[in-house]
């Protein structure tokens, strides 16, 4: 296993999976389960590193009963509960549970009894068993107020507020009829084996409520939800899980292989806004975040956490699902920039190592190419015993990654997403941790490489073999630096020989080079270019210790090279065709800063002609700096068709966020999108090239013609734009 935590991780999925897998027997094996959350718990103060930030109000349920919380904006009850995102907690008037479809017409009643626990809220018996599909729905008045929620639940704890009220409007009435048919007949057909898709709505209903979006005050119902529907992030997270549910039995199904773990390699860029120091009046932020290796140490010894994913087959209840659980420790720089063109570092003494991990939970497999699910992000505290702790909290997302080798022993797994998140500063009292002030807003765009793990992995994999490359990295300075931000991304080649050296493989690097820097001074941004070469790296092993003892599982090290001090930890996939390597503060022994941190891809150079056609799905992003600006732009749903041996077309569907420097303002998630003619080149070994425009793709395509990885230039405004993507193989 790849970290110490992954495995109890898979092993609450595995819970959590016999609870839902059942219909409505599951409902017995969940009631059954002890929960140590008192009744009525309030998620403002109960935040625990081990949730997805909603609160959990199942215990002392029967096995077929619900609890209900209503909660409300606070122009309708100012004196109400306060909880998360800005809605107090309420006691409904009156609950109502009746059938209903796309048309969210009011149907038959549903059998249910209705009764007030202790704390006030309300608890639904379902005298013919739990509802799973999106049919049954709750309606709560509240006053002159309604709000409705879906009855289905993952852990049986529903949320009746506005961001239900958004998912019964625009998810449940978003489908034609045709398409609810479609979806009840996949929750109505137990004999189906391959219809996973029927759990799809109870994890929504419950995934929709760890979004932290605060609900402005005055807002009513109708304009919170509004609100919500301007958030793209959230509105595409509820509509794609809302198509993944009418993935078809033949197309969907789960990895064949028991359990298979990868290496991670991740990059997280991002762009918020920081409240943590009130002398700098809310300046806008720059982050960058790396996969790092973890030392845990206590009374019972030392383990190791490396940054690691693990994909599981499980087999329960003549359904075949595939489990995915992640874990990765990572390093965080920042760079705070004010309306006064002041500049303000802050790195790792100011930012513990913290840690980037999905909640266990169920995977489909798209056509042997894709897998899909919505995922969950625990929370994290830092600080713990200091003066200042700090609660990190991460919206869910919505996964559409790549798998390469199929479904039988995948060796890939990439993708691309967005998560927003807050850093919230915690008050500790009787063991408790309560919600204070929000000292961060931070929206993070993510480029995830896994690579499988093999046994006793050697260098001979790599030895006589030419890689094309793709590198990017950010460098951060603070005080009175000339540039006090500087992005570099290149492009180019290696060639990897054995000359019997002991350090291990050497590489010899060439690269053509394209950068960004802010001055220091009037915050005005340049571009930069040149070719280069990297002499005296070296490729080596890079042993993981594991309580079996030390093993070789495709973990390697890069030394920095000629000119340079440090290591580039990254790792192989099991044949050495794709190597990816996380940058790491390595040091110029000629300057005084460091390279920054970032990633770099290598694949093996293509021996066939590029190819001519394809639909490939583009994930990854891009960062626009300005005189007055910066931008951080997210590809989420881009698709890139190749049409021609020379032509392509370009769908681009993005995220942005941008911070005006004056005055000081960091703009919500917003949708772009555009559609552009390319020019696309094959300039041999795999070496492809799309420009149309001002735009430049330029990188390359792997020998099997489903991945390709591209640096993105655009400096044909007075923005100047440069970024990271992949485009991998749609069905």
């Amino acid at each position: 296993m790849p970290t110490v935590r992954l495995p109890a991780l898979a092993v609450v999925f595995c819970t959590a999976l016999i609870a839902a897998c059942s219909g409505s027997d599951a409902v017995s094996e969940a009631g059954s389960r002890p929960n140590t959350f008192p009744e009525g718990s309030n998620s403002l103060d109960d935040f625990d590193s081990g949730t997805t930030g909603d609160s959990n109000n199942a215990s002392g349920l029967a096995a077929n009963e619900i609890r209900v919380t209503v909660e409300v904006p606070a122009s309708i009850a100012p004196d109400g509960e306060l909880t998360r995102r800005n809605l107090r907690i309420v006691e409904p008037d009156r609950l109502q549970v009746y059938e209903s479809d796309a048309s969210l017409r009011e149907g038959v009643s549903v059998d249910v009894d209705i009764r007030r626990d202790d704390s006030g809220r309300r608890v639904i018996t379902f005298n013919d068993g739990l509802p799973i599909g999106p049919n049954v729905i709750i309606k709560a008045y509240v006053g002159n107020t309604i709000l409705r929620s879906l009855a289905t639940d993952e852990d049986r704890d529903v949320k009746i507020n506005p961001f239900s009220e958004y998912l019964v409007n625009n998810g449940l009435g978003g489908y034609t009829s045709t398409e609810f048919d479609q979806v009840m007949a996949c929750v109505e057909n137990d004999a189906n084996s391959l219809c996973l898709n029927k759990y799809v709505w109870s994890t929504l209903n419950d995934q929709i409520h760890d979004f932290e979006i605060d609900v402005p005050d005055g807002f009513s119902v109708s304009q919170a939800v509004s609100s919500l529907a301007a958030r793209p992030d959230f509105a595409g997270y509820v509509t794609n899980m809302a198509d993944y549910a009418l993935i078809d039995a033949l197309s969907a199904g789960a990895i064949t292989a028991s359990a298979i773990d990868f290496n991670t390699v991740l990059l997280g860029i991002e762009l918020g806004q920081s409240f943590r120091e009130p002398s700098l009046n809310g300046p806008g932020q720059w982050g960058v975040r790396i996969a790092q290796e973890e030392v845990l140490q206590d009374q019972n010894g030392v383990a190791h956490v490396y940054p690691g994913l693990t994909l599981t087959n499980f087999e329960v209840f003549n359904i075949r699902v595939t489990s995915l659980a992640s874990d990765v420790p990572y390093d965080r720089e920042t760079l705070m920039q004010t309306s006064g063109n002041d500049f303000y570092k802050r790195g790792t003494d100011t930012w513990d190592l913290n840690g980037h991990t999905t909640a266990p939970g169920a995977a489909t497999l798209q056509d042997s190419l894709r897998l899909v699910t919505g995922r969950a992000l625990y929370q994290s505290i830092s600080g713990r015993d200091s003066s200042e702790i700090i609660g990190w909290t991460r919206n869910p997302f919505y996964l559409d990654a790549y798998l390469g080798g199929g479904g039988e022993t995948p060796t890939e797994v990439l993708s691309g997403y967005f998560s927003a998140g807050k850093a919230i500063e915690l008050n500790e009292s009787g063991g408790k941790l309560t919600r204070q002030g929000i000292l961060e807003d931070h929206y993070l765009s993510v480029f995830e490489v896994n690579l499988a793990q093999t046994q006793d992995f050697a260098l001979s994999n790599l030895v006589d073999k030419d890689y094309n490359i793709v590198r990017l990295n950010l460098l951060f300075s603070g005080g009175g630096a000339i540039t006090p931000m500087v992005i570099e991304a290149d492009v180019g080649t290696w060639s990897v020989t054995d000359t019997g050296d002991p350090d291990g493989l050497a590489v010899a690097e060439l690269l053509a080079y394209q950068g960004l820097e802010r001055n220091g001074s009037d915050a005005t941004v340049t571009t930069t270019g040149a070719t280069r070469t990297a002499t005296g790296r070296a490729l080596s092993l890079r042993p993981s210790r594991l309580t079996s003892g030390e093993q070789q599982t495709g973990r390697l090290n890069l030394s920095a090279g000629a000119g340079y001090t440090g290591t580039l930890i990254g790792a192989s996939s099991p044949d050495g065709s794709l190597l990816a390597f996380n940058l790491d503060n390595v040091l110029d022994v000629t300057g005084p800063e460091d390279l920054g941190d970032g990633v770099l891809i290598a694949a093996q150079q293509a021996s066939a002609p590029a190819p001519a056609e394809g639909r490939y799905r583009m994930q990854g992003f891009s960062l626009g700096l300005d005189t007055n600006s910066n931008r951080l732009t997210h590809f989420s749903d881009a698709t890139l068709t190749l049409d021609s041996p020379t032509t392509a077309t370009l769908q681009l569907a993005a995220l942005e966020v941008e911070h005006t420097v004056l005055p000081q303002f960091v703009s919500k998630p917003a949708d772009a999108s555009q559609t552009l003619t390319l020019n696309y080149i094959d300039n041999g070994n795999g070496q492809i090239q799309l420009t149309g425009n001002s735009l430049e793709l330029t990188g390359f395509v792997t020998d099997d013609q489903e991945k390709m990885f591209f640096r993105l230039v655009d400096n044909g405004a007075s923005e100047k734009v440069i970024g990271l993507v992949m485009a991998t193989k749609l069905p």
